[in-house]
């Protein structure tokens, strides 16, 4: 089969009330592609979370969001300083997806795909508004940008990155947080 074009998907699920964000590129699966859709879904619902402080983002530890990629977690840094959030990432052990929400959420739109010719951007677009998590709709968006790879901090950058992180001692690799600038 020759695809006229390629989609990445990317999603976020918010775990109490099953509201899910997914958003896609026809580029890359990169760190960047991922935080733009963290700071999508915050735009998105920006009116109902005006009152939070702290957001917890639950990860699968996959290459391009892990507590060790440079990219991923500067511009995790970026965010929490041009939102004001604290930002805490909390990782899931490898090979434990089970125990991930977004997993079972994946499984039932691919569920609810099966049979449907995903022909054209548009198609997976409303195929993915269509589906239904817990009740409630899917918003779906694509991403015009086009995704480098391989984008990496180093250096003073890179120690200047690590000041900002604030790891646990006892799983530093699998529980970060990051506070603001603006300390709020």
């Amino acid at each position: 089969m020759r695809p006229k074009e390629k989609l990445v998907p990317g999603g976020i699920l918010e775990p109490k009330s099953g509201a899910a964000f997914l958003f896609f590129s026809s580029s890359a699966n990169t760190s960047d592609f991922l935080v733009d859709g963290v700071d999508a879904w915050l735009n998105e619902r920006k009116a109902e979370l005006k009152e939070i402080k702290r957001l917890v983002i639950n990860l699968d530890n996959g290459p391009d969001c892990s507590g060790r990629r440079t990219q991923f977690l500067k511009r995790m840094v970026e965010l929490s300083d041009s939102t004001g959030l604290e930002i805490h990432l909390v990782y899931y052990p490898p090979y434990h997806s089970k125990y991930n929400p977004i997993e079972r959420y994946w499984g039932g739109l691919e569920k609810s795909w099966n049979g449907y010719l995903l022909s054209s951007v548009e198609t997976v677009l409303k195929r993915a508004a269509n589906f239904t998590w817990k009740g409630i709709g899917t918003t779906a968006r694509v991403f015009q940008t086009v995704y480098k790879t391989g984008v990496t901090v180093k250096g003073k950058e890179k120690a200047a990155l690590e000041r900002r992180l604030k790891r646990s001692k006892t799983l530093p690799w699998w529980d970060i947080k990051i506070h603001p600038l603006n300390g709020t």
